[in-house]
């Protein structure tokens, strides 16, 4: 069994086993806005919390620059609902119905007519979407991951983005999850195996520097 370690100790044994390193950053990036719809941002609803600050945070960085945004929803049909194996795992996800107010954008996030919405049926909005191929289109290199939830479809996003070519970064304040500890663990596996977790200031910086 693996030893229970901690702090520094932890973050050495990743060190010496070459993990950490930091990503490079190229010249185009693009925002990936992973499900902050209202079936998320709203703890009124089975599936959601309160990320207010999430979104608030994700508001600032999508408009600190000039990289293309994609918002993805997940959004079933009727049909759907018996069919999807994710759905009988987590029942809560039921209520993401398509053309309900569950699945819409949460109404404080900047949008502009030239951004793009991919629907989606699982985790990671690489799966099963045209994500790839549009990010290719766009010549994007590098893609900043931001929304909901950390252990679900923000980790499954970061992880199929590297393994499709892009560059990862995750601004802390960007993502949010149900509860600190699947928010915690999951930022530092992405850190020390897919991406780098970053500041929104820093963030910010990047996408205003950055030739889009």
């Amino acid at each position: 069994m693996a030893e229970d370690l901690s702090g520094a100790e932890l973050a050495e044994t990743y060190s010496t086993a070459g993990f950490g390193s930091p990503v490079r950053r190229g010249d185009r990036p693009a925002l990936i806005i992973v499900d902050l719809t209202n079936g998320f941002t709203d703890p009124a609803y089975p599936s959601g919390a309160d990320l207010s600050d999430v979104v608030k945070a994700t508001a600032t960085l999508i408009e600190s620059g000039s990289a293309p945004v994609i918002f993805t929803t997940i959004a079933y049909t009727h049909s759907e609902l018996d069919t999807v194996t994710w759905l009988h795992k987590a029942p809560g996800m039921r209520v993401m119905r398509e053309g309900t107010p569950a699945v819409e954008i949460d109404a404080r996030l900047p949008r502009n007519p030239g951004d793009i919405l991919i629907t989606k049926k699982g985790a990671s909005a690489f799966f099963g979407t045209t994500l790839a191929a549009t990010l290719t289109a766009l010549r994007c290199d590098t893609v900043l991951v931001c929304g909901a939830t950390t252990s679900g479809c923000v980790r499954a996003t970061a992880v199929d983005a590297v393994q499709s070519g892009f560059s990862v970064l995750v601004p802390r304040e960007c993502v949010g999850d149900r509860a600190a500890g699947p928010h915690d663990a999951n930022l530092f596996d992405i850190q020390a195996k897919y991406g780098d977790v970053i500041s929104l200031a820093d963030a910010c910086d990047y996408l205003a520097g950055a030739h889009a």
